[in-house]
């Protein structure tokens, strides 16, 4: 435990944010994971709604720091380029 006044300040700042990042990330992986379930479905117009859903809250992730700004690029490249699989078929 901390005992200097600015570390137990700086902890509860962690703290709160932890649970903030956590939220946002957390709404990023369940839309990367519901866009994935429909790809494998094979509905092409509810992916391409799902994966849009999920690049926007990748993008969102990234612009508050909570992921890279190149793990949402490589999360979101892979996203389309199973959908783009699904729509040439």
């Amino acid at each position: 435990m901390a005992n200097i006044k600015s570390q137990i300040k700086r902890n509860r700042q962690n703290e709160s944010r932890r649970l903030r990042n956590r939220v946002v990330r957390g709404t990023a992986r369940a839309a990367v994971r519901d866009a994935r379930a429909a790809i494998l479905a094979g509905d092409a117009a509810t992916s391409k709604e799902a994966v849009l859903v999920a690049i926007s809250r990748l993008d969102k992730a990234a612009l508050k720091g909570v992921v890279h700004k190149n793990n949402a690029a490589r999360r979101k490249s892979r996203l389309m380029k199973a959908l783009a699989a699904i729509e040439t078929k």
